[in-house]
Protein backbone atom coordinates (compact mmCIF):
# COMPACT_ATOMS: atom_id res chain seq x y z
CA UNK A 1 0.00 0.00 0.00
CA UNK A 2 1.35 3.45 -0.80
CA UNK A 3 2.58 5.10 2.14
CA UNK A 4 0.72 8.16 3.17
CA UNK A 5 1.97 11.49 3.82
CA UNK A 6 2.19 12.19 7.72
CA UNK A 7 0.02 15.19 8.60
CA UNK A 8 1.21 17.49 11.28
CA UNK A 9 -0.30 20.07 13.49
CA UNK A 10 0.05 23.50 11.85
CA UNK A 11 -0.76 26.58 14.10
CA UNK A 12 0.36 30.52 14.25
CA UNK A 13 1.64 29.52 17.95
CA UNK A 14 1.82 26.50 19.91
CA UNK A 15 -1.19 25.10 21.65
CA UNK A 16 -0.21 22.94 24.96
CA UNK A 17 -2.49 21.39 27.11
CA UNK A 18 -2.72 20.06 30.84
CA UNK A 19 -5.67 17.08 30.95
CA UNK A 20 -6.11 16.33 34.63
CA UNK A 21 -8.73 13.48 35.36
CA UNK A 22 -10.91 14.58 38.64
CA UNK A 23 -10.78 11.43 40.39
CA UNK A 24 -8.81 12.86 43.30
CA UNK A 25 -6.47 15.35 44.38
CA UNK A 26 -3.17 16.43 42.15
CA UNK A 27 -0.18 15.49 43.51
CA UNK A 28 3.50 16.73 42.62
CA UNK A 29 3.45 14.43 39.63
CA UNK A 30 0.28 16.71 38.02
CA UNK A 31 1.90 20.15 39.18
CA UNK A 32 5.68 18.98 37.40
CA UNK A 33 3.59 18.41 34.33
CA UNK A 34 1.19 21.86 35.02
CA UNK A 35 4.25 23.54 35.65
CA UNK A 36 6.15 22.39 32.90
CA UNK A 37 3.08 22.90 29.70
CA UNK A 38 2.56 25.99 31.50
CA UNK A 39 6.27 27.42 30.93
CA UNK A 40 6.51 26.21 27.91
CA UNK A 41 3.39 27.52 26.81
CA UNK A 42 5.11 31.03 27.95
CA UNK A 43 8.81 30.73 26.91
CA UNK A 44 7.00 29.66 23.22
CA UNK A 45 4.47 32.58 22.52
CA UNK A 46 2.09 29.81 22.98
CA UNK A 47 -1.91 28.93 24.12
CA UNK A 48 -2.69 26.69 27.18
CA UNK A 49 -5.60 25.22 27.10
CA UNK A 50 -6.94 22.39 30.45
CA UNK A 51 -9.26 19.68 29.70
CA UNK A 52 -10.74 17.87 32.07
CA UNK A 53 -10.87 14.01 31.30
CA UNK A 54 -13.55 12.79 32.81
CA UNK A 55 -15.17 9.70 31.38
CA UNK A 56 -14.81 7.86 33.82
CA UNK A 57 -18.47 8.74 35.65
CA UNK A 58 -18.35 6.67 38.33
CA UNK A 59 -15.30 8.45 40.20
CA UNK A 60 -15.31 11.90 38.88
CA UNK A 61 -16.87 14.57 40.34
CA UNK A 62 -17.69 18.33 40.54
CA UNK A 63 -16.15 18.65 43.98
CA UNK A 64 -12.76 17.19 42.34
CA UNK A 65 -12.68 19.33 39.00
CA UNK A 66 -13.28 22.31 41.32
CA UNK A 67 -10.35 20.99 43.76
CA UNK A 68 -8.06 20.64 40.39
CA UNK A 69 -9.04 24.28 39.37
CA UNK A 70 -8.31 25.75 42.50
CA UNK A 71 -4.35 24.09 42.71
CA UNK A 72 -3.58 25.05 39.31
CA UNK A 73 -4.90 28.80 40.16
CA UNK A 74 -2.73 28.54 43.38
CA UNK A 75 -0.14 27.78 41.21
CA UNK A 76 -0.30 30.34 38.93
CA UNK A 77 -1.46 28.57 36.28
CA UNK A 78 -3.62 30.48 34.05
CA UNK A 79 -5.36 28.75 30.84
CA UNK A 80 -7.90 29.54 28.46
CA UNK A 81 -11.86 29.43 28.58
CA UNK A 82 -13.60 27.79 28.32
CA UNK A 83 -12.32 24.35 30.04
CA UNK A 84 -12.96 21.39 27.95
CA UNK A 85 -14.74 18.89 29.73
CA UNK A 86 -14.60 15.11 28.24
CA UNK A 87 -17.88 14.49 29.24
CA UNK A 88 -19.83 17.16 27.09
CA UNK A 89 -18.52 14.97 23.94
CA UNK A 90 -19.36 11.71 24.06
CA UNK A 91 -20.82 11.89 20.62
CA UNK A 92 -17.63 13.14 19.30
CA UNK A 93 -16.36 9.84 20.57
CA UNK A 94 -18.64 8.18 19.14
CA UNK A 95 -19.02 9.51 16.03
CA UNK A 96 -15.07 8.48 15.81
CA UNK A 97 -15.77 4.82 16.71
CA UNK A 98 -18.58 4.77 13.98
CA UNK A 99 -15.81 5.49 11.66
CA UNK A 100 -13.63 2.81 12.81
CA UNK A 101 -16.83 0.01 12.03
CA UNK A 102 -17.49 1.35 9.08
CA UNK A 103 -13.56 0.58 7.95
CA UNK A 104 -14.50 -2.84 9.76
CA UNK A 105 -11.52 -2.27 12.14
CA UNK A 106 -13.12 -3.09 15.41
CA UNK A 107 -14.97 -5.44 16.93
CA UNK A 108 -17.19 -6.11 19.91
CA UNK A 109 -15.42 -8.02 22.82
CA UNK A 110 -17.22 -9.64 25.59
CA UNK A 111 -14.72 -11.84 27.60
CA UNK A 112 -14.80 -10.09 30.97
CA UNK A 113 -11.44 -9.24 32.79
CA UNK A 114 -11.70 -11.76 35.31
CA UNK A 115 -12.47 -14.69 32.55
CA UNK A 116 -8.82 -12.86 30.84
CA UNK A 117 -7.24 -13.33 33.82
CA UNK A 118 -8.78 -17.07 34.30
CA UNK A 119 -7.21 -17.91 30.92
CA UNK A 120 -3.58 -16.70 31.33
CA UNK A 121 -3.48 -18.10 34.71
CA UNK A 122 -4.55 -21.58 33.42
CA UNK A 123 -2.14 -20.91 29.82
CA UNK A 124 0.84 -20.01 32.03
CA UNK A 125 0.18 -22.81 34.81
CA UNK A 126 0.97 -24.96 31.54
CA UNK A 127 4.18 -23.38 31.51
CA UNK A 128 3.35 -21.15 28.66
CA UNK A 129 4.20 -17.28 28.50
CA UNK A 130 1.32 -15.07 27.82
CA UNK A 131 2.41 -11.79 25.62
CA UNK A 132 1.80 -8.39 27.35
CA UNK A 133 1.61 -5.06 26.45
CA UNK A 134 4.23 -2.40 28.05
CA UNK A 135 2.77 -1.90 31.34
CA UNK A 136 2.52 -5.58 32.21
CA UNK A 137 -1.32 -5.98 31.48
CA UNK A 138 -2.02 -9.46 29.39
CA UNK A 139 -2.99 -9.08 25.57
CA UNK A 140 -6.60 -9.81 24.91
CA UNK A 141 -7.54 -12.80 22.91
CA UNK A 142 -7.41 -12.66 19.31
CA UNK A 143 -10.20 -15.50 18.58
CA UNK A 144 -13.04 -12.92 18.66
CA UNK A 145 -11.84 -11.13 15.58
CA UNK A 146 -12.70 -13.61 13.61
CA UNK A 147 -16.47 -14.01 14.97
CA UNK A 148 -19.18 -14.43 12.27
CA UNK A 149 -21.87 -12.32 11.40
CA UNK A 150 -24.60 -14.05 12.91
CA UNK A 151 -22.55 -15.30 16.25
CA UNK A 152 -21.52 -11.72 16.64
CA UNK A 153 -25.33 -10.59 16.26
CA UNK A 154 -26.21 -12.85 18.79
CA UNK A 155 -23.60 -12.56 21.50
CA UNK A 156 -24.48 -8.85 20.71
CA UNK A 157 -28.50 -9.37 21.66
CA UNK A 158 -27.39 -11.52 24.42
CA UNK A 159 -24.77 -9.98 26.16
CA UNK A 160 -24.90 -8.45 29.76
CA UNK A 161 -21.80 -6.38 28.22
CA UNK A 162 -19.43 -5.67 25.72
CA UNK A 163 -16.31 -3.48 24.26
CA UNK A 164 -15.59 -2.48 21.21
CA UNK A 165 -11.72 -3.24 20.53
CA UNK A 166 -9.51 -2.20 17.59
CA UNK A 167 -8.38 -5.15 15.90
CA UNK A 168 -4.17 -3.73 15.82
CA UNK A 169 -3.41 -6.44 12.88
CA UNK A 170 -6.13 -5.43 10.29
CA UNK A 171 -5.52 -1.46 11.58
CA UNK A 172 -1.89 -2.08 10.63
CA UNK A 173 -2.54 -3.18 7.01
CA UNK A 174 -4.60 -0.63 6.39
CA UNK A 175 -1.90 2.41 7.26
CA UNK A 176 0.20 0.31 5.61
CA UNK A 177 3.58 2.96 6.85
CA UNK A 178 5.84 2.60 8.98
CA UNK A 179 4.39 5.17 11.96
CA UNK A 180 6.46 7.34 14.14
CA UNK A 181 6.48 9.98 16.14
CA UNK A 182 8.75 13.40 16.79
CA UNK A 183 10.13 13.23 20.80
CA UNK A 184 11.74 15.81 22.32
CA UNK A 185 11.19 14.67 25.98
CA UNK A 186 13.46 13.40 28.58
CA UNK A 187 13.49 9.65 27.60
CA UNK A 188 14.65 9.28 24.01
CA UNK A 189 14.12 11.76 21.38
CA UNK A 190 14.11 12.81 17.91
CA UNK A 191 12.18 9.97 15.39
CA UNK A 192 10.49 7.42 17.32
CA UNK A 193 9.56 4.40 15.58
CA UNK A 194 5.46 3.56 16.97
CA UNK A 195 4.88 -0.20 17.97
CA UNK A 196 1.19 -0.32 18.25
CA UNK A 197 1.01 -3.90 18.22
CA UNK A 198 2.94 -4.48 21.62
CA UNK A 199 -0.62 -3.43 22.97
CA UNK A 200 -2.91 -5.45 21.11
CA UNK A 201 -6.31 -5.64 20.61
CA UNK A 202 -6.70 -2.00 23.05
CA UNK A 203 -10.45 -1.11 23.84
CA UNK A 204 -11.60 1.71 22.41
CA UNK A 205 -15.17 1.72 23.75
CA UNK A 206 -16.82 0.34 26.61
CA UNK A 207 -19.90 -1.01 28.50
CA UNK A 208 -19.39 1.21 31.69
CA UNK A 209 -17.77 4.24 30.19
CA UNK A 210 -18.77 5.87 27.09
CA UNK A 211 -14.99 5.81 25.32
CA UNK A 212 -11.62 5.09 26.45
CA UNK A 213 -8.66 7.13 26.64
CA UNK A 214 -6.79 6.13 23.90
CA UNK A 215 -9.70 7.40 21.67
CA UNK A 216 -10.86 10.31 23.60
CA UNK A 217 -7.37 11.89 23.60
CA UNK A 218 -6.53 11.33 20.16
CA UNK A 219 -9.87 13.04 19.22
CA UNK A 220 -9.57 15.77 21.82
CA UNK A 221 -6.03 17.12 21.06
CA UNK A 222 -7.30 16.98 17.16
CA UNK A 223 -10.61 19.28 18.26
CA UNK A 224 -8.77 20.77 20.41
CA UNK A 225 -5.85 22.28 18.06
CA UNK A 226 -2.66 20.85 20.32
CA UNK A 227 0.35 20.76 18.51
CA UNK A 228 2.59 20.39 21.35
CA UNK A 229 1.61 17.10 24.12
CA UNK A 230 3.37 17.48 26.99
CA UNK A 231 2.88 14.40 28.97
CA UNK A 232 4.63 11.93 31.75
CA UNK A 233 7.15 9.22 30.71
CA UNK A 234 4.31 6.64 32.00
CA UNK A 235 2.70 7.22 28.68
CA UNK A 236 5.80 7.14 26.07
CA UNK A 237 4.68 3.74 24.72
CA UNK A 238 0.71 4.67 24.30
CA UNK A 239 1.46 7.11 22.01
CA UNK A 240 1.68 4.04 19.25
CA UNK A 241 -1.77 3.69 19.87
CA UNK A 242 -2.37 7.25 19.68
CA UNK A 243 -0.21 7.72 16.34
CA UNK A 244 -2.17 4.60 15.17
CA UNK A 245 -5.38 6.43 15.81
CA UNK A 246 -4.32 9.49 14.53
CA UNK A 247 -3.77 7.91 10.87
CA UNK A 248 -6.26 5.74 10.34
CA UNK A 249 -8.88 8.81 11.69
CA UNK A 250 -6.68 11.67 8.81
CA UNK A 251 -6.16 13.93 12.11
CA UNK A 252 -2.71 16.24 12.92
CA UNK A 253 0.14 14.98 14.57
CA UNK A 254 1.27 16.74 17.36
CA UNK A 255 4.45 16.72 18.50
CA UNK A 256 5.46 14.88 21.51
CA UNK A 257 7.47 15.48 24.89
CA UNK A 258 7.45 12.85 27.73
CA UNK A 259 8.65 14.48 30.92
CA UNK A 260 10.22 12.53 33.78
CA UNK A 261 7.91 11.51 36.77
CA UNK A 262 8.08 12.29 40.25
CA UNK A 263 8.58 8.85 41.99
CA UNK A 264 7.47 8.01 45.51
CA UNK A 265 9.48 6.45 48.46
CA UNK A 266 8.58 2.88 47.06
CA UNK A 267 10.03 4.54 43.60
CA UNK A 268 6.82 4.24 41.69
CA UNK A 269 5.19 7.14 40.38
CA UNK A 270 2.86 9.14 43.01
CA UNK A 271 -0.87 8.09 42.92
CA UNK A 272 -3.77 10.19 44.16
CA UNK A 273 -4.24 8.25 46.95
CA UNK A 274 -0.78 9.43 48.50
CA UNK A 275 -2.34 12.45 50.24
CA UNK A 276 1.07 13.43 51.50
CA UNK A 277 1.92 14.53 48.09
CA UNK A 278 -1.19 16.08 47.44
CA UNK A 279 -0.77 19.93 46.28
CA UNK A 280 -3.68 20.79 48.68
CA UNK A 281 -1.95 19.58 51.66
CA UNK A 282 1.30 20.88 50.62
CA UNK A 283 -0.41 23.80 50.93
CA UNK A 284 -2.33 23.38 54.08
CA UNK A 285 1.21 22.95 55.37
CA UNK A 286 2.50 26.44 54.11
CA UNK A 287 4.12 25.32 51.36
CA UNK A 288 4.38 28.27 48.68
CA UNK A 289 3.91 27.65 44.83
CA UNK A 290 7.66 28.51 44.92
CA UNK A 291 8.30 25.61 47.06
CA UNK A 292 6.48 23.04 44.94
CA UNK A 293 8.33 24.53 41.85
CA UNK A 294 11.39 23.45 43.86
CA UNK A 295 9.87 20.46 45.10
CA UNK A 296 9.94 19.15 41.24
CA UNK A 297 13.18 20.88 40.21
CA UNK A 298 11.98 23.63 38.73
Amino acid sequence: MTERPRQTASHAAPVFRFAPSPNGRLHLGHALSALLNADMASSTGGRLLLRIEDIDLTRCSQELEQAVIDDLTWLGIAFEQPVRRQSEHFPLYRAALDRLKAMDLVYPAFLTRSEVKARVSAFEREGGTWPRDPDGAPLYPKEERSLGEDERAEKLATAERHAWRLDIARAQRVVGAKLSWQETGDGPQGEIKADPAAWGDVVLWRSDAPSSYHLAVTVDDAAQGVSHVVRGLDLFHATSVHRLLQTLLGLPEPVYHHHRLILGPDGRKLSKSLDDTALSTLRAEGKTPSDIRAMVGI
